[in-house]
């Protein structure tokens, strides 16, 4: 019998003389079905920095929003070209009602205010005496705007205050433009694991109930401590996590809770990468992680492709033809060369982006693919929006070459 080729070897050229490897095809993605079903109550868009999550999230909003839900998207892309494009003059911490015309649902919009959220936080879980001296404590307002993972953290806290609010049947999140897609995920964890840190048990200990007196290993603590961080700054933390003590459950107990919601029936998670290695490299860790966690995956958005016009002309046949035609020296015979040669290096570019998608679905068989083709410009109006909607929601195979929205280009035939 013979061996499984494996994840390389479908995407290599064969050898000259040989039959050509079958590629393993993605099954193909429905986000149309899944943002019109009303069992779908959250979608997460993820994925690393600068892939498009914020346009896609948006896109899916106002598609879900025509298709009849009530749908509020939250951002994190601070960005004022985006509440443009929805005809706002700004967004901010509340939703804001966003007017499309003949929509059959309600689209809003809003977007994270992180130190907002965090201070929101404080005054509702705790009295007003302790929120007053926790908001003016300078290590507070550093850690509420600063503060590492912090963003991540307040974005899993806003989407748990928005769906207990029950006021949408849709929720979109925009995940923050982090360096890394898994630490949107990691922000519930990360933020627990540093307020049970054993620095801030330290500090803590002299303000709890019955210790009365430091012991000398705390005291020698504090020093060394006051000389590396100043001894302001050690007066401000300690004097921030007494007042904060009785807030510490709260975290936990909210963070667990969120952490929870992303794995329950009605959830589902869209993985945004482009085809370029290092996206798909994150798109990869992403995809493995929800799996290892078992939370719901829609599939991947691979965003910002370069389909080719026709792909009845290969670009080896196009180099060849633009040769041909610029030898004639005929009038016109310029233009059309160029324009061939155009065609010849987006078949090649359009053939790498499909060889990196073919390497994502070596690996990762059983998850769906969406193309999503390049826009010729920066999406700033409703209808740059749809028309990205469409991409994401069309019929699997309404291109106009034909070509399914699965891949770039149709799959080599053995």
């Amino acid at each position: 019998m013979a061996a499984d080729p494996g994840p390389e070897t479908a995407a290599r050229r064969p050898a000259r003389g040989t039959a050509r490897t079958p590629v393993r095809l993605a099954p193909p993605m429905d986000l149309d079905a899944l943002i019109a079903d009303p069992a779908t109550r959250i979608v997460v868009c993820c994925g690393s920095g600068g892939v498009g999550k914020t346009t896609t999230s948006a896109a899916l909003a106002l598609a879900a929003a025509e298709a009849g839900r009530t749908v509020v998207v939250l951002t994190i892309d601070p960005a004022r070209r985006l509440a443009q494009s929805l005809g706002l003059e700004e967004l901010d911490n509340e939703p804001r009602r966003v007017d499309v015309p003949g929509a059959d649902g309600e689209l809003h919009a809003m977007m994270l205010d992180m130190k907002r959220t965090f201070d929101d936080i404080v005054a509702a879980h705790s009295t007003p005496e302790r929120a007053e001296q926790i908001l003016a404590n300078p290590f507070y307002q550093s850690l509420s705007s600063s503060f590492a993972g912090t963003q991540e953290y307040m974005a899993m806290e806003k989407l748990g205050q928005l769906r207990a609010s029950d006021q949408w049947d849709l929720i979109i999140v925009d995940t923050p433009p982090s360096r890394s897609a898994l630490d949107f995920l990691d922000a519930p964890n990360k933020m627990s694991r540093f307020l049970d840190g054993t620095m801030i048990r330290l500090l803590m200990a002299p303000s709890r109930a019955g210790f009365k007196f430091a012991s000398a290993g705390f005291l020698l603590f504090s020093r060394i401590v006051s000389k590396i961080l100043g001894g302001q700054l050690l007066r401000d933390i300690s004097a921030f996590v007494a007042a904060l003590d009785t807030m510490f459950g709260g975290f936990r107990e909210r963070a667990m809770a969120t952490y929870e919601l992303l794995r329950r029936p009605g959830t589902w998670f869209v993985v945004v990468a482009t085809p370029e290695p290092d996206a798909l490299r994150e798109a990869s860790y992403f995809v493995d992680r929800l799996s290892s966690e078992g939370m719901p995956l829609a599939g991947l958005v691979l965003n910002r492709t370069h389909p080719p016009a026709t792909t009845a002309l290969s670009a080896t046949r196009a180099e060849g033809a633009a040769e041909e035609v610029a030898e004639t020296a005929a009038e016109g015979a310029e233009l059309a060369a160029a324009a061939l040669r155009v065609h010849a290096e987006r078949m090649q570019l359009a053939a790498r982006e499909q060889h990196l998608a073919d390497r994502f679905t070596s690996a990762h068989p059983e998850v769906p693919v969406r193309t999503v083709p390049a826009a010729a410009g920066d999406v700033h109006d409703l209808a740059g929006l749809r028309v990205m909607g469409e991409a994401l929601t069309g019929p699997d195979a309404d291109t106009p070459t034909g070509t399914p929205r699965t891949r770039v280009l149709p799959a080599r035939r053995g």
